[in-house]
């Protein structure tokens, strides 16, 4: 069994990163410039853009982090994200989420320009991805993609179920699973909670990826010998042992599964280093298309 991982990998690429803009630099070249929204104080998002902020700085990117508070209104997150749509200083921007309730995040996700939308949300670049144009690919299947390629996992012509069927990851993976590419030509199925018999469809599967948002759900009795794992999930379990009061714990039941499987990512490490490195390389080709 081999771990997939993905710090080491997401390092290797901010490290590529670097080197792309020391070259920038020394032509005369306008460095990448990453902004993110943070609305409210969500102990979660903080961590996460404030990881991503960090990332900036370590690899000469420029950063700007525009904290607004719980109370933001919609019309006020609106002007926001005008006002970086039209900053040509801004390359690419993220809105983390969840937003607080009173703002429809559909809505904040549309107004977003396409051209600056390095999450790959907007369904601009949504339909840019299902007909397999050049776009920005959403961070954390791309990241997963990324991770099969450089360990060199076959994936033409496998079985991959994806665990399911969300926007941002079990929908997009399902899609680029199955294009033509490097990390895809497989058979997809995606199951999610009206599937039937989901026991006997993960039994079949070459590749799974878990990203239903239950801690643990997959176990080893759900998966065949030398199955790979792409765990997507991060839970806060519970755990009376720990300083902190919990365990952080994927979608799979990682003990049991691991003895069976090839490859596994784990959680944390495998899939969230990957999600920030690969908002990090569509940010260079939002500068990069700026420059053109």
């Amino acid at each position: 069994m081999i771990i997939l991982d993905g710090k080491k990998v997401s390092n290797d690429i901010k490290e590529e990163i670097a080197e792309h803009v020391k070259s920038m630099i020394s032509k005369g070249d306008k460095v990448p410039h990453l902004a993110a929204i943070l609305v409210g104080s969500d102990g979660a998002s903080m961590t996460y853009v404030n990881a991503k902020v960090k990332a900036c700085q370590r690899i000469g990117f420029n950063s700007t982090l525009i904290e607004l508070p719980e109370y933001t209104s919609e019309e006020e997150l609106l002007q926001k994200i005008h006002d970086l749509n039209t900053n040509n200083d801004i390359d690419g921007f993220i809105v983390q989420l969840p937003l607080p309730k009173q703002i429809d995040e559909q809505k904040v996700l549309m107004a977003i320009d396409p051209n600056k939308d390095v999450d790959g949300f907007h369904p601009v670049n949504v339909g840019r991805m299902a007909l397999d144009l050049p776009t920005f690919l959403p961070a954390t299947p791309y990241g997963i993609m990324e991770l099969l390629e450089r360990y060199q996992i076959e994936t033409s012509g496998k079985n991959v179920v994806v665990l399911g069927r969300s926007h941002i990851v079990g929908r997009p993976m399902s899609i680029l699973m199955s294009q033509k590419r490097k990390a895809g030509d497989a058979t997809v199925t995606v199951v999610h909670s009206r599937s039937k018999n989901l026991e006997a469809i993960t039994k079949e599967a070459d590749i799974i990826v878990a990203a239903i948002g239950i801690s643990e759900f997959l176990t080893g009795d759900m998966v065949k010998e030398d199955v790979v794992i792409i765990d997507v999930g991060i839970t806060r379990v519970p755990d009376a042992t720990k300083k902190n009061g919990y365990r952080l714990a994927g979608d799979v039941h990682f003990e049991s599964v691991s003895q069976k499987a090839s490859y596994i990512t784990p959680v944390p490490g495998g899939v969230g280093p990957m999600t920030i490195a690969m908002l990090l390389k569509n940010t260079l080709l939002a500068r990069e298309r700026h420059n053109q």
